[in-house]
């Protein structure tokens, strides 16, 4: 099985790139975001951590992004807490799918959290800073405050770049990112 990694900038448009593959993926994400909607041990676990925060039955996005914003340290309680559920989920992705040629893992702190292993193929997404900007102003809750809380716990931009074997240029075209993927996949089949 080979195991390839997006990775870029937030709002680079990393999962529409992994999307394109057309193969099984395990996109982060959405990973998340069912863990806050269903896992309750989870919520137990941030509720403790941020009483204070967590004012209803469910963990509500919104008040995990204000904690966020309070404070750098709330971040690294709910990372402490989440990241090793994601982990879980994606060494039992990796199982479930060991018979398959091509894996796809969308996890935007994949070289951060150590995920990296030897023989992964790493393609960096990169994208005008503007066209970026212009794609965050519409996510619901997203502020320029919170790109720089999360953006903290990313390594540089130009790192991760360095680190990566192949570079998707994105311009925002749905066909012409459809076509560097397809290119890009017969290469990575190849090795």
């Amino acid at each position: 099985m080979i195991k390839i990694a997006v990775l870029g900038d937030i709002g680079a448009g990393k999962s529409f790139v992994s999307k394109q593959f057309n193969c099984p993926l395990f996109n982060a994400d959405k990973e998340v975001a069912e863990i806050y909607k269903y896992d309750r041990s989870c919520y137990l676990k941030i509720k403790k951590a941020l009483p204070k925060y967590i004012i209803s039955d469910h963990l509500d996005k919104k008040f995990l992004l204000k904690a966020i914003l309070d404070s750098k340290n709330n971040l690294k309680k709910i990372s402490k807490i989440v990241h090793p559920i994601v982990r879980t989920r994606m060494n039992k992705f990796l199982t479930n799918n060991r018979t398959k040629k091509l894996v796809v893992l969308d996890i935007p702190l994949y070289l951060e959290n150590k995920l990296n292993k030897k023989g992964d193929v790493l393609i960096f997404v990169d994208a005008k800073r503007k066209d970026i900007q212009k794609r965050l102003k519409n996510r619901k809750y997203f502020s320029e405050k919170i790109h720089k809380k999360l953006k903290s716990l990313h390594l540089p931009l130009r790192k991760k770049r360095k680190l990566s074997n192949f570079v998707i240029n994105n311009t925002f075209n749905a066909s012409k990112i459809q076509n560097d993927v397809k290119k890009l996949k017969t290469k990575i089949l190849k090795i």
